[in-house]
């Protein structure tokens, strides 16, 4: 199924909402409890969730799962973010885009070459934050200290290069007015449709052939 009652077009599925939700919020909260041991500063954080030793204790097992929930949200959407010729030429002409020279664009799928380079990009910084994190779990293994040491560098890096990028994608979602609701509602209307997502549009409605 591809429309809803309102005649508006289905962009994700209950089961692809909850997903999202599930590692956005987990995202949330390890931002927060990581951000608390990455500096005093920061350390307050930590009564959000109970006090530093159960920030301590709870900070991994989210990790899980948030690294559970992007694997099925890998396997949900890989093959829809292979990048094809006329992404790199989105991404060549994203200035145009930025200008809100719109017909310069080339038309797009599902996703635009923008949202294609974010996901990967996400890909790989969730692989280094979960071998790291992984890692650095002394719970369960005690791993050579140069290791962990190594490892708590790589797991920082990674962690700020998620949160811009989620910053990135926050932004992007309110800028381009009508993406919120697909993740919130499942559906966009079909102008928004016809319009930012132009080969979607027609391969789901078999319409403007």
């Amino acid at each position: 199924m591809t429309r809803s009652k309102s005649s508006d077009i289905v962009r994700y599925t209950a089961a692809e909402r909850v997903n999202h939700w599930v590692v956005a919020i987990s995202f949330v909260l390890l931002a927060l409890s990581g951000l608390a041991f990455f500096h005093p500063s920061f350390f307050f954080m930590t009564n959000l969730f109970g006090g530093g030793p159960w920030t301590r204790i709870l900070h991994p097992y989210i990790g899980v799962v948030m690294a559970v929930g992007f694997l099925v949200m890998f396997f949900r959407f890989w093959q829809l973010n292979i990048i094809k010729d006329r992404d790199v030429e989105w991404l060549k002409n994203v200035g145009a885009l930025v200008n809100g020279e719109h017909e310069k664009m080339p038309p797009v799928e599902k996703y635009n070459g923008g949202q294609k380079l974010l996901f990967w990009l996400l890909v790989l910084c969730m692989l280094g934050l979960t071998i790291t994190g992984v890692a650095m779990w002394r719970a369960w293994w005690n791993l050579p200290v140069t290791v962990v040491r190594i490892g708590s560098l790589v797991h920082a890096l990674c962690a700020f290069g998620l949160i811009g990028l989620i910053i990135a994608h926050i932004y992007a979602a309110i800028w381009t007015k009508g993406t919120i609701r697909a993740m919130t509602r499942g559906t966009v209307t079909r102008a928004w449709a016809r319009f930012h997502h132009p080969l979607w549009f027609r391969k789901v409605t078999g319409e403007d052939k």
